[in-house]
Order: structure tokens, then sequence, then C-alpha cells
């Protein structure tokens, strides 16, 4: 069992984490302003690109929102013609969801552009900065993949 002050220590940890993660993560993001694409599309259209085709509802699930709300945000990314729609052969009820040409391209240009952007702070810090941030991924991709 930990103790009250390891809790506190991994509590503090954890607060910094997070509060850098979402500044980074909003910073990167204004890579993509200006980009036909919000938020919420951007997302859906990811988990559609680099994960395959999908039903309305696995999506849904994997972007938690509900169904009519993915319903509408996928809708709008048909209409731009970043994703298409078809129905299953065998349950004509499902509904897959599978990215076309151009929402592989858009969302491969703004992956680019916000990888850019944290390439151009990572140029600023120091070689040993840089190791520390490389061994701090590391530990994150472990924190990410436990169960």
């Amino acid at each position: 069992m930990k103790s009250n002050q390891s809790r506190l220590n991994s509590e503090s940890i954890a607060q910094q984490l997070h509060s850098s993660l979402v500044y980074l993560l909003r910073s990167v993001r204004r890579a993509d302003d200006g980009n036909e694409l919000n938020a919420p599309r951007l997302s859906a259209l990811s988990v559609v690109v680099f994960g395959g085709a999908i039903t309305l509802g696995d999506l849904a699930d994997a972007e938690q929102v509900r169904p009519p709300t993915m319903t509408r945000i996928v809708n709008a990314l048909e209409a731009q013609g970043m994703v298409a729609k078809s129905k299953n052969e065998d349950d004509r009820r499902n509904i897959y969801i599978s990215a076309t040409v151009k929402g592989k391209r858009a969302m491969i240009a703004g992956r680019r552009r916000r990888i850019e952007a944290l390439v151009h702070r990572i140029d600023r810090l120091s070689a040993p900065e840089q190791e520390t941030l490389r061994s701090g991924i590391r530990v994150l991709d472990k924190m990410t993949h436990e169960r």
C-alpha cells in the first residue's frame, strides 16, 4: 500500500502532467487554425483514417459521444467529402464509415502541421533536454499501454 507522501507525490505529478499536456495540445492544435475541420471532426476523422473503417456506433464510443452527436459529425464530414458511408451487407442497420482520399490527405496534412509545430518547440531545447524528453516519452508510452 502506498504511503500518504507517495500518494501526494503522484497526485502532484499527475496535476503537473495534466496541465502541461493540455497546454501543449492546445498550442499545437493552433496549427489547425484556418482548417476546414473543427476539433470534433478532426478527432473523428483521425479515428477513421488511422483505424480504418468503423461502424457509426463504434466511432461514437471511441469519441465518447452519443450516436446522434456522431451522426451529425459524420454527416458534416461526408458533406465535406472526407468520409463515405456504406451499409453492412449482412446487417443493413450497421453503417460503416471510411475515409476518402480527400479525408486521408486532410488528416495527413494536419498531422504534418502539428508535428512541425512540435519540431519547432523541440528544436529550441538543448540536447540534454531533448534526451530527457525522449525518456519521458518512453514512460508516457508505458503509462498509455497499461491496463
